[in-house]
């Protein structure tokens, strides 16, 4: 069923233009409830962790998170996305361009607990930020381009550090149904992309199903959640 969004792509320049139309029906007001129940799953009984959001427009979950002590990097391409986080917060915050990244532009809150890197995620790699205690990947691996997954799963596996959980967010639909994105990212393929390398553990599984999907032309949406560790190394 892969197959069926295997050549779909979008090109950076369509995020943008979502942006810039606001047509971001997957930004969510409210913190994420997925990340809400399996809060304690990621953090593991740890202060001041280091998450990192891929693809993180918006999100009101990195403020609640930096609210809790912790600490938050996202990759974001659109510009419009990071100001209006900071702005739509009440936060201050200072815009500087990244030597390491050619183009990229970081916005930091005054507080400096969230900095927030204006790229393109596959520019993106831990020598710019290092590695990381947690990641939430709500709407991430679902938005990338199928063809990228493999890409994608070498990157983020590459900004986890030995301690870190790794919350993904994934949505199970008949793709014949819709073309996505968001796109179908089955449990198997999961495995496949993070197997070899790590644990992966379904945390929780819900019917998600709404009127937004159903206007998409679906008659049923599964959401996923799986936490993904490191294996020890031999």
């Amino acid at each position: 069923m892969v197959e069926q969004q295997a050549d779909r792509t979008m090109e950076l320049s369509e995020w943008e233009e979502r942006w810039q139309e606001n047509k971001i029906g997957f930004h969510q007001l409210e913190v994420n409830r997925m990340l809400q129940v399996n809060y304690d799953s990621v953090v593991n009984g740890r202060s001041g962790v280091r998450f990192f959001f891929p693809l993180c427009g918006k999100a009101v979950d990195m403020k609640w998170l930096a609210d809790l002590g912790h600490s938050v990097v996202g990759v974001e391409i659109s510009e419009k996305a990071i100001k209006q986080f900071f702005q739509e917060n009440n936060m201050t915050y200072s815009e500087e361009p990244v030597p390491s990244l050619p183009g990229a532009r970081l916005f930091q809150n005054s507080e400096k607990n969230i900095s927030l890197y204006q790229s393109d995620l596959f520019s993106f790699s831990s020598s710019v930020a290092g590695q990381f205690g947690a990641i939430w990947d709500r709407g991430s691996l679902v938005a990338i381009n199928p063809k990228d997954r493999e890409r994608y799963a070498a990157l983020i596996i590459s900004l986890m550090a030995a301690d870190c959980r790794y919350l993904l967010d994934t949505l199970l639909y008949n793709p014949s149904l819709y073309k996505g994105p968001p796109f179908f990212v089955p449990d198997e393929q999961v495995h496949g992309l993070f197997g070899s390398s790590c644990s992966v553990e379904l945390l929780q599984s819900v019917d998600a199903l709404t009127d937004r999907q159903r206007a998409w032309g679906l008659d049923s949406l599964t959401e996923n959640v799986h936490l993904i560790t490191l294996k020890a190394p031999n």
